[in-house]
C-alpha cells in the first residue's frame, strides 16, 4: 500500500505565548513574501491518504522529499512517545522512592497505614508511647551552647534515660528545661542496635523537627519538620553520601512541592509541584548543566500532560513547545512548535489530528523544503 501526498497554500499570521505567557509573533517580511510566488508559500498543509495497489506516478514511492516527510513524522512520533513513557516512568520512580524514605509504620491504625502507602499525603506527627517517668533515670545536665546545634546558649536540663534492657546503652533519652519542666529534646535508638537514630526538638511540648538515621550506619540521612499535627517539610539524602538531595514540602494534609538534586551539584534537576495531590508541572534539567531545559503542564484536574516546552540548544528559552489533548484518557499530540534557528521565534508548526500530522505551518520561507 502506498500514499499519496497533497499540498495545500495558505499564509498564516499566529500569536504564540512564552512560558511566562508573553505573547511574541512569528517573524515576518511582508516584502520578501510579495515577492514570492503561489507555490512559495508559507503554510503547507499533508494531507495523507492511503491508496492500495500499485504506486502511482508522483506518490510517495516516487518522490524522494515526500517519503522523506513521512519518514520524519514517524520518527517525531515514536519520539513524542518515547518521552511520555519517560516521564510517566520518572513520576512512578519518584513516588516509589519517596515512599521507602519514610519511617516505619508499626502500629498504625488501618486509616494511618492508607496515609503512609499515600506519599502525597502529608505524614501525621509520629506519636510515642506513654510511657510513666518512673521507669526512667533521672539527673541534671549542662548543655553546653550549640551542642544540639540550635541552642545559641548553655542549657540546665533535667535527664531523664531509659534503659529497658541494661546493657549500658538508653534505648530513649529525654531533656526537660530544669525551670519550667517543659520538654526539650528526645533522642531515640528506634530499632534497638544499641546506637541513638532520632534526634527530636520539641517547643511546647510539641514537636517541631526531627533528624533521623533511617540506614543505621551513624550519620543522619532524613531532616523532617511539623507543624501542628503534619509534616511540613522533609529533606532526604537518599544515596547516603552525606547530600541532601530530594526535599518535600507539605501545606496543610497534602504535598505541594518536591525537589530533586540528583548529581549532588546544589542546583535542582527535577522540579514537581502539586495541587489537590495532583501533579501540576514539572521542570526539569535534564543534561545537568544546572539550567532548566525541559517544562511539563499537566490539564487541569486531569494529570494528564496537556504541554511539553524543550530546550534543545541551551539558550534558557524553550525552543520546541508539544500542546496534547485528551483522548481516551490518554495524551494526544495536537500541535508542535519549533524555533529551528534559535531566533526566539516559532518557525514551524505542525497540526496533528488524533496524534497524526496533518497540516505544517512554515514562517520562514527560507526553511523550505525541510
Amino acid at each position: 500500500m502506498s500514499q499519496r501526498v497533497t499540498q495545500n497554500v495558505a499564509v498564516s499570521t499566529r500569536f504564540f505565548r512564552s512560558p511566562g505567557g508573553a505573547r511574541y509573533a512569528p517573524a515576518r517580511n511582508m516584502s520578501r513574501l510579495a515577492a514570492l510566488s503561489a507555490p512559495l508559500l508559507i503554510a503547507i498543509g499533508l494531507a495523507l491518504t492511503p491508496i492500495a495497489g500499485r504506486a502511482e506516478p508522483g506518490s510517495i514511492a516516487d518522490d524522494p522529499a515526500q517519503a522523506r516527510e513521512v519518514e520524519r513524522g514517524d520518527a517525531l512520533e515514536s519520539e513524542i512517545q518515547a518521552e511520555l513513557l519517560r516521564q510517566e516512568e520518572l513520576m512512578q520512580r519518584m513516588e516509589k522512592d519517596a515512599s521507602a524514605t519514610l519511617p516505619g509504620a508499626g502500629g498504625l491504625s488501618d486509616e494511618r497505614l492508607a496515609e503512609r502507602a499515600d506519599p502525597r499525603i502529608a505524614p501525621r506527627i509520629p506519636k510515642d508511647r506513654d510511657l510513666p517517668l518512673a521507669i526512667f533515670d533521672r539527673e541534671m545536665e549542662k548543655i553546653p551552647a550549640g551542642a544540639w546545634g540550635d541552642n545559641e546558649r548553655e542549657l540546665r536540663v533535667v535527664t531523664r534515660s531509659l534503659d529497658a534492657d541494661q546493657d549500658g546503652k538508653p534505648e530513649q533519652i529525654r531533656y526537660y528545661a530544669e525551670e519550667t519542666g517543659a520538654l526539650l529534646r528526645k533522642e531515640q535508638d528506634q530499632d534497638f542496635d544499641g546506637d541513638i537514630d532520632t534526634w527530636a526538638t520539641y517547643a511546647g511540648d510539641q514537636l517541631v523537627s526531627r533528624v533521623l538515621d533511617a540506614n543505621g550506619d551513624g550519620e543522619a540521612d532524613a531532616w523532617e519538620e511539623y507543624a501542628g499535627e503534619r509534616m511540613t517539610s522533609r529533606q532526604v539524602d537518599r544515596d547516603q553520601d552525606g547530600v541532601r538531595d530530594a526535599f518535600y514540602t507539605y501545606e496543610g494534609d497534602s504535598l505541594v512541592e518536591e525537589k530533586h538534586d540528583a548529581d549532588n551539584d546544589g542546583a535542582f534537576d527535577l522540579v514537581v509541584t502539586y495541587r489537590d495531590r495532583l501533579r501540576t508541572k514539572v521542570i526539569e534539567d535534564r543534561n545537568y548543566d544546572g539550567s532548566a531545559d525541559s517544562w511539563t503542564i499537566y490539564h487541569e484536574r486531569e494529570e494528564i500532560v496537556a504541554r511539553i516546552e524543550r530546550d534543545t540548544d541551551g539558550s534558557g528559552r524553550p525552543d520546541v513547545i508539544e500542546t496534547y489533548a485528551i483522548l481516551d484518557g490518554e495524551p494526544v499530540l495536537t500541535k508542535r512548535e519549533e524555533d529551528k534557528n534559535q531566533d526566539g521565534t516559532i518557525d514551524i508548526t505542525s497540526i496533528y489530528e488524533n496524534g497524526k500530522l496533518v497540516r505544517r505551518e512554515i514562517s520562514d520561507p527560507s526553511l523550505m523544503p525541510l
